[in-house]
């Protein structure tokens, strides 16, 4: 979002100030990257100390899960992470293995294609979920009007539920993620919204939406918690945190191995994604998701300060690029060229001027705090 103050860039990584939430110290470091800092030491192990760590889990995970259909459930959404991931389990361990991917409608060619070569080659059971497009359409939509700035939300908020869901179905108590400390460590304090807020999704959809949504997935923010926070119903694992996982290796490794086909930026698998990140965020609010990327390398240490400015120098985007994407995005949704530019110069709206569960969570985290300390 643009600001009055003057800019300013992190002295240690490219974190700027256009977003309200990044400060920084009387060194000029942000206070994003010095949080990240502080998590390292203890999110990430890319050691032989990790590699142990690593492989104590597992060995204790198969011996649980005897007798069960599977060892573990992961997500597959045709990008690097959650490939490499299969891959990593598959050779390494021999896990069994149940890949979920729920197709939202808006799959590149080429994630479809890598998760196809990743199920076949691997040879793992692969679970579909394919969300009603009418009612995607309708709440993907609907979030446009609202304005807010999760417009990944319904996306996200479908594949959790989803998750969860086939958890209780398959008798299943893992679930082994792609998110890793070395590409997603750093964050915006205060930015963003939580997905799995199914009170503020209604919200927002009763507002704005047209129809309904009798099939769409969600997991009220009651169910969510008990599963989730109190019972504990799944857990949710990140290997690659063990590891010395580099992304661009990784990318090279699937290609040479599987014919992975590389589909653009990070999480650009969805081409409403890349249509969020692209366009929508940088008009928007000013602000370049590379950005965060950049700086998580740079905390990892796998990329210099000034590699990172050379990419950020380079544009996000080509204006022909630009038109295609948009015109994409508006012919899928239903609407005219000119009504999703009008959507996306909306003035921006809290999620939070829409009825939400945000106290819930909060006081949930709160007693998970005093209960630890006590503990």
């Amino acid at each position: 979002m643009q600001t009055s103050r003057k800019y300013q860039v992190c002295s240690f990584c490219v974190m700027d100030n256009r977003n309200p939430g990044v400060t920084f110290d009387e060194r000029g470091q942000c206070v994003c990257c010095q949080e990240a800092l502080k998590r390292k030491p203890v999110e990430w192990w890319p050691t032989a100390e990790g590699w142990r760590k690593l492989k104590e889990k597992v060995e204790s995970i198969k011996g649980e899960m005897t007798g069960r259909p599977y060892d573990v459930m992961i997500g597959l959404s045709g990008g690097v992470d959650s490939a490499y991931l299969a891959h990593f389990l598959k050779s390494k361990f021999n896990l069994r293995i149940l890949a979920v991917h729920v197709d939202g409608g808006w799959n590149t060619e080429a994630a479809v294609r890598n998760i196809e070569l990743l199920v076949r080659k691997l040879d793992i059971d692969l679970y579909t979920y394919v969300v009603e497009w009418q009612e995607m359409k309708d709440l993907q939509l609907a979030y446009l009007k609202a304005s807010v700035v999760n417009q990944d939300a319904p996306q996200d908020h479908a594949f959790f539920s989803t998750l969860y869901r086939l958890s209780k179905r398959f008798g299943q108590k893992y679930f082994f993620s792609g998110v890793n400390f070395s590409g997603e460590s750093v964050r915006v304090p205060g930015a963003g919204y939580p997905a799995m807020d199914a009170r503020n999704l209604r919200a927002i959809h009763r507002m704005h939406g047209q129809g309904s949504l009798p099939t769409f997935p969600t997991l009220g923010p009651i169910q969510y918690l008990w599963m989730s926070r109190i019972r504990k119903s799944i857990e949710i694992f990140k290997p690659l945190n063990y590891l010395p996982y580099d992304k661009e290796d990784a990318k090279r490794e699937l290609v040479a191995t599987y014919g992975f086909v590389d589909y653009g930026a990070k999480h650009q698998e969805s081409r409403f994604t890349k249509f969020y990140q692209e366009i929508y965020l940088p008009a928007r609010y000013g602000f370049d998701k590379r950005r965060l990327h950049c700086s998580a390398l740079i905390v990892a240490g796998q990329m210099t300060r000034a590699r990172a400015l050379e990419e950020l120098e380079q544009p996000l985007t080509t204006p022909e690029q630009t038109a295609r994407d948009k015109r994409f995005v508006a012919k899928k949704l239903g609407i005219s060229l000119a009504d999703l530019d009008r959507l996306i110069a909306l003035p921006p709206v809290a999620h939070e001027d829409f009825a939400n569960s945000q106290v819930l969570y909060q006081a949930n985290g709160l007693l998970r705090k005093v209960l630890k300390g006590r503990s």
